[in-house]
């Protein structure tokens, strides 16, 4: 399965990767991000950092890796939960006095877990338009 969307943010590159990058300040931007937390300030390639979702009522902890830092382009992070494999990419494109973001997600899982992927994609979609549009707003206040 695969979630992608993308906003267009009318700040500049170095504004918008300081707030998405920063852990520090995710509470203060993002509903959809919660209770984030790591061991390190910013987004660390090979360093695990923690959130909380919440897809429907219950609580969802995730724990990934940042797997590559890319400095105002790119961050890709990835990690395990219930025997679901995912993966996030980042892409920040900077466009004429505007960034572009795309967040593209995907989710692989053992033949098992395929029926979990059907209940949920309208649900992680829209809180991936939400935590999107939430950075948008910080970005632009900055």
């Amino acid at each position: 399965m695969e979630i992608e969307h993308s906003v267009t943010i009318h700040a500049d590159i170095t504004t918008v990767w300081d707030i998405f990058t920063d852990l520090t300040c995710w509470r203060e931007w993002s509903t959809v991000l919660g209770d984030s937390s790591s061991e390190q300030d910013r987004l660390t390639k090979g360093k695990r950092f923690k959130f909380c979702i919440r897809p429907f009522t219950f609580p969802v902890h995730v724990e990934p890796v940042v797997e590559e830092v890319v400095p105002g382009e790119r961050i890709i992070w990835s990690g395990e939960k219930y025997g679901i494999q995912a993966r996030h990419e980042f892409i920040f494109s900077e466009l004429h006095n505007s960034v572009q973001v795309l967040s593209r997600e995907i989710f692989t899982a053992r033949a098992i877990n395929k029926l979990l992927f059907h209940i949920p994609k309208k649900k992680l979609h829209e809180l991936s338009i939400k935590m999107l549009n939430e950075l948008k707003e910080a970005s632009e206040r900055a």
